[in-house]
């Protein structure tokens, strides 16, 4: 029995419910992709599967629209897989575990994938349906979208005819993006060195934070736990030596990181006692500094007892701990021409220390071209300091704004007449990938929107209904309107 079935718009909860019984992660879409054609064999309707497993259905216009533009409509069907500790699910092989809580549909202990699931639900019931009138569907569903737009750089668009782009991949209800900031990937390696030591195993994690996206919520100043456990470290480091033996948080590049953990050895009892003050003192100095965007803050530390470990020596530790704490990290600079617009910003994503090097993720945003530039060379110099290597990936253009939109006006004059006020045009620091389907499609004219879709990257994430039934009569009454 379907949990959705008494959701309005049904025909979208229950494509939106289908496609969560799938696995969908960034880099395991091929079942959710054959899912896609199935469908579109299922309706007769054109389309094209590409290698990457990128997705284009296309349906003809219902009788009065054929000589309407035609309309794209565009989602990725990849989604972010984060869940709380004592989630058991398994992102590569289970289907997530959905439930309506009050106007909300969530997922039990993991993120729910209505970024960007909704968009998909939403086309699928477009395609299917013969109630609503509309010009030409063209609908472009991309993968790995989350982690670099990784799809739609490699798309082939040459079925489209289209020039006229629906982006369905925003989280505020009411509010149109007309331009977003580029982005790129920084992958680093810092070598380390190990020697076999005595000593007391004790285990510090940090724990309790918000996380969330690293672009829609980077203003928030949420803590990364990452960069909190270089200031973990550098005040350990002050008091007593040690050595590290395990340290990992955060994993996606794009979601802040909201817990890490590590494991150093010190050389005796006294040394544990000192360290626990200076983990006492900064709970209580972190509790304040966080009290408006991470009230539940928590480091913890316990002793695993004596043991014998391959630590990292002294010079591979205070190397580790130098990076952790002179790396940029958050919002570097607002923008001077859109208020509360945030231009730069980067996210220490991914943290992992493996047997002979230090692995991170660093994502980097800016809808500044040369500033990007800049800060990128600015964390690769810090990388090659000590004497780590990298690689860029996942680079994507800045989507830039249209100051003669055609669409805009007519997504205006749709949504006052349907809700009686006007629309919000905004610009977004999250990366979309309307730049690089810009770069594709000759002269596209494009907005991005979407329901209200609250904590997304986080187990957290929570999906508006009633916000998901009136973008659905805006989409509908949009394409209604496009007959000449």
């Amino acid at each position: 029995m379907s949990k959705l079935e008494n959701l309005e718009p049904n025909r979208v909860f229950y494509y939106f419910e289908k496609l969560a019984g799938i696995p969908h992660g960034s880099r395991n879409t091929k079942a959710i992709s054959d899912y896609l054609v199935s469908f579109a064999k299922e309706f007769d309707l054109e389309h094209y599967q590409d290698e990457a497993n990128n997705v284009v259905i296309i349906k003809e216009a219902t009788p009065g629209y054929e000589n309407a533009e035609p309309v794209i409509i565009q989602g990725h069907m990849d989604m972010v897989c984060e869940k709380t500790e004592d989630c058991t699910i398994d992102f590569e092989k289970d289907g997530l575990d959905l439930y309506v809580d009050g106007d909300f549909l969530r997922a039990k202990g993991t993120t729910l994938g209505g970024d960007d699931g909704i968009a998909v639900a939403y086309a699928l019931a477009l395609l299917e349906s013969k109630e609503y009138a509309h010009p030409r569907l063209e609908v472009v569903i991309t993968v790995d979208e989350e982690i670099g737009l990784l799809g739609a750089k490699v798309m082939d668009l040459s079925m489209l005819m289209g020039h006229k782009m629906l982006n369905i991949d925003s989280d505020v209800e009411g509010q149109f993006l007309t331009s977003c900031a580029g982005g790129l990937s920084i992958n680093a390696e810092i070598p380390v060195k190990r020697m076999t030591m005595e000593g007391i195993l004790t285990t510090i994690t940090i724990d309790g934070l918000f996380g969330g996206h690293s672009g829609a919520e980077i203003d928030k100043e949420r803590g990364n736990a990452d960069i909190l456990m270089g200031r973990a470290l550098k005040a350990i480091s002050e008091e007593t030596p040690f050595g590290l033996y395990t340290l990992k948080g955060g994993l996606k590049d794009n979601a802040i990181p909201r817990t890490c953990q590590t494991q150093i050895l010190l050389p005796n009892e006294e040394a544990y006692t000192l360290v626990s003050q200076v983990i006492e003192t900064l709970n209580v100095t972190l509790k304040k500094e966080l009290v408006a965007c991470d009230p539940d803050i928590c480091i913890t530390i316990s002793s695993e007892g004596a043991s014998t470990c391959d630590i990292l020596d002294f010079a591979s530790t205070n190397k580790i701990i130098y990076l952790l704490r002179t790396l940029p990290n958050g919002v570097q600079h607002m923008s001077m021409q859109i208020e509360g617009l945030v231009e730069t910003s980067l996210n220490l994503g991914i943290l992992e220390l493996k047997e002979e090097h230090l692995f991170l993720v660093v994502s980097l945003r800016s809808s500044v071209g040369s500033r990007k530039d800049d800060l990128c060379d600015k964390v690769c110099q810090i990388i090659e300091m000590v004497g780590g290597e990298y690689t860029i990936e996942g680079a994507y253009p800045a989507w830039e704004y249209k100051a003669d939109s055609v669409l805009r006006k007519e997504v205006a004059l749709v949504y006052e007449k349907l809700f009686g006020e006007a629309p919000a045009f905004d610009a977004i620091h999250a990366g979309l990938e309307c730049g690089i389907l810009s770069e594709k499609i000759e002269n596209l004219d494009c907005v991005s929107f979407g329901p209200t879709n609250l904590d997304i990257h986080t187990p957290m994430e929570r999906l508006s209904i009633s916000s998901t039934e009136r973008v659905w009569k805006f989409i509908v009454e949009f394409l209604k309107n496009t007959k000449e």
